[in-house]
């Protein structure tokens, strides 16, 4: 009887997580296509592991699984939680609490990362208009 309270409750934040989806955006969805699993079925599998309100959700190429990861950070009545759910086998990779310093850290890293990939696709359309580098 437990169980059936348990499958029913997953099954209604699959729900809730497909409509409230619908709107939500994340990052790394250029990755989307390599993924078996959706966002909204890594979002219902980390719900089911922490329960709270997703803040933020990307799908990031990192080591361990595939290599291809869904990373949810869920607020929880205790804090902020980690939750990252392998986008090929839909294993559950991690599930730690989440370092504020930690995320300013790894926020930082991104932005960087974003501002020198879009320099260097700059750079990149200008030799090929150009033939050469300015």
């Amino acid at each position: 009887m437990r169980l059936n309270r348990w499958k029913l409750a997953a099954a209604a934040l699959s729900v809730l997580g497909v409509v409230s989806t619908t709107a939500y955006a994340y990052t790394g969805e250029q990755n989307a296509s390599n993924a078996k699993l959706t966002m909204q079925q890594a979002r219902a599998e980390a719900l089911s592991q922490v329960h709270g309100k997703i803040k933020s959700a990307e799908l990031e190429k990192e080591s361990g699984g595939s290599g291809l990861r869904y990373s949810f950070d869920i607020q929880t009545k205790n804090g902020v939680r980690e939750v990252g759910v392998d986008a090929v086998s839909g294993k559950v990779l991690e599930n730690s609490a989440d370092n504020s310093q930690d995320e300013a850290q790894e926020a930082r890293a991104e932005h960087k990362q974003t501002s020198n990939t879009q320099a260097n696709e700059s750079e990149d359309q200008d030799t090929d208009r150009n033939g050469s580098e300015h």
